[in-house]
């Protein structure tokens, strides 16, 4: 089996993504009253994080996938049967959720992980998604 070392792999960057699930309720206020979205309802919210590294640490990670418990925590223990707008210090839109939980994992898991963060999806439905990728840093 090939290495890393080995001539015949290309070079490139590698990328890993996990998948998180939690359930939760909103309601977006903001749109008008006709809005279905404007009364309260809830999502089986699918939230898949991608990371990447330039090289793999032993034996062979971007990140070890354990290593991203914590977030799985958070999302239990903070998002998980709650109503989005009521914990959250803005309008929930998918769009917001990704930028929000991208944010926790720059300032509570990078600094313990190699990876770094390429970007965080979240799903409402099989159909519905918003993605926020994070800027080069």
């Amino acid at each position: 089996m090939n290495s890393p070392s080995d001539s015949s792999f290309p070079l490139g960057t590698l990328t890993i993504g996990k998948t998180f699930d939690f359930e939760a309720g909103h309601r977006l206020p903001s749109l008008p009253p006709e809005h279905k979205c404007s009364h309260q309802h809830g999502h089986s919210y699918q939230v898949e994080v991608i990371l990447t590294a330039p090289t793999l640490e032993a034996p062979g990670f971007v990140t070890d996938f354990g290593a991203l418990a914590p977030f799985k925590k958070f999302l239990d223990t903070e998002l998980d049967h709650q109503n989005l707008h009521e914990v959250l210090p803005f309008e929930p839109t998918s769009e917001h959720v990704a930028q929000f939980l991208a944010g926790w994992i720059i300032q509570n898991l990078e600094p313990d992980i190699p990876g770094r963060l390429v970007a965080v999806r979240v799903c409402e439905t099989e159909r519905s998604w918003a993605r926020f990728d994070v800027e080069q840093r």
